[in-house]
């Protein structure tokens, strides 16, 4: 069901899936090292319902950032502080940190500008900004995956993404994952909190009084490195034909997990998702 969910969310353009605090923050935290003195941009972000804003003006002074942006289109209301009035235009938020001690963002710490365009990530405006940022966080929406990574790529930006695992398979994806250009990261992200109105896959929760829809083959994709990118494998499975196969078609043999590499196979080998370590 969960991969029926994500081929239907990518037919119906039904983007918004918001990310769960408990998800970020088990990401974020193999990562801490590379965010400090970095400009963090969060271009696919409601800030008013965003827990990627709120994991990073929160922890802002731990990771010891420089400053936190995030863009919003023209139809969310940025009014996440009781400051504006206005949800039909496109802003960008910044945050520069704690000046109260009070280790929290307070509204007047939180500075809202106005876009002329619409928000888009693709915009030119948003462009500009993403040309300042370090790193780049967020949750973009899985029908627009190949053209976000693509626009990262271009710009050569540090990035921690969540999008669909088949995504491995896009032919614009996998050369950049055969050159080392991007990984999966840590973990994965089994459920998302959606909107009221896009629930007809999701479940009502009682005790969070939200709702939420499961996928399947959900991760982070990251140029960032991490403690498992360069773990080394330990083999103990030996070759023998009956257990690893040979392809019909290609002089390769079948490895259906990395776990079971053979350690005295010197030739090709396929085994689905290998670059992850």
């Amino acid at each position: 069901m969960g991969n029926k969910n994500l081929r239907l969310a990518k037919r119906a353009k039904r983007d918004e899936f918001y990310t769960q605090l408990r998800d970020i923050e088990n990401e974020l935290k193999h990562y801490k090292s590379h965010f400090r003195n970095k400009v963090v941009y969060c271009n696919c972000d409601d800030p008013k319902v965003s827990n990627f804003f709120h994991y990073f003006s929160y922890n802002f002074e731990e990771l010891g950032l420089k400053k936190l942006i995030t863009t919003c289109y023209k139809n969310r209301n940025v009014d996440i502080f009781s400051l504006h009035k206005e949800p039909e235009r496109a802003a960008y938020i910044e945050y520069t940190g704690d000046k109260n001690d009070n280790r929290r963002p307070d509204p007047e710490e939180v500075e809202v500008n106005y876009l002329e365009g619409d928000g888009d990530f693709r915009s030119r405006e948003c462009i500009e900004l993403l040309k300042d940022a370090d790193i780049v966080v967020t949750n973009p929406p899985f029908s627009l995956f190949r053209e976000y990574l693509a626009q990262l790529i271009k710009y050569d930006k540090n990035f921690l993404i969540i999008g669909n695992k088949n995504a491995i398979k896009y032919k614009e994806v996998f050369p950049l994952i055969e050159n080392s250009k991007v990984w999966l990261g840590m973990r994965s992200v089994k459920e998302f909190e959606v909107p009221n109105g896009n629930r007809a896959k999701a479940t009502f929760c009682c005790q969070r009084n939200k709702w939420f829809q499961k996928f399947g083959n959900v991760g982070w994709f990251t140029n960032l490195s991490h403690s498992r990118r360069n773990e080394e494998l330990i083999l103990t499975k030996k070759y023998t034909p009956d257990e690893f196969p040979h392809y019909d078609n290609y002089d390769a043999i079948e490895v259906s997990k990395v776990k079971d590499i053979p350690k005295n196979w010197g030739g090709v080998y396929g085994c689905s998702y290998y670059f992850h370590g």
